[in-house]
């Protein structure tokens, strides 16, 4: 059973309050709110992103890159390319 699955309903309530966040930024849009308002709400909106992110990722490293009987070359290599496409 991979990471995902077993975090499944964890990681499903941070993607719909993120949902919650991006609709709070699309009604302050269509509002024309304040510009300062505008970024709180991209910033947070970015912050939770940026949590599901780390959560995911902490899960991946710890699943498949550790996980036992891992050769340490391949493991290496993996966590190199996950880190290069999350920094992108």
């Amino acid at each position: 059973m991979s990471h995902i699955v077993q975090n499944r309903s964890r990681l499903l309530a941070r993607v719909r309050r993120i949902r919650g966040q991006v609709e709070a930024l699309e009604r302050a849009l269509e509002a024309e709110a304040e510009c300062g308002g505008i970024l709180h709400l991209i910033a947070a909106c970015r912050g939770a992103l940026n949590g599901l992110m780390s959560e995911v990722v902490e899960g991946h490293v710890r699943f498949h890159v550790a996980a036992p009987g891992r050769r340490s070359s391949h493991a290496a290599q993996d966590l190199i390319d996950l880190i290069r496409t999350y920094l992108k």
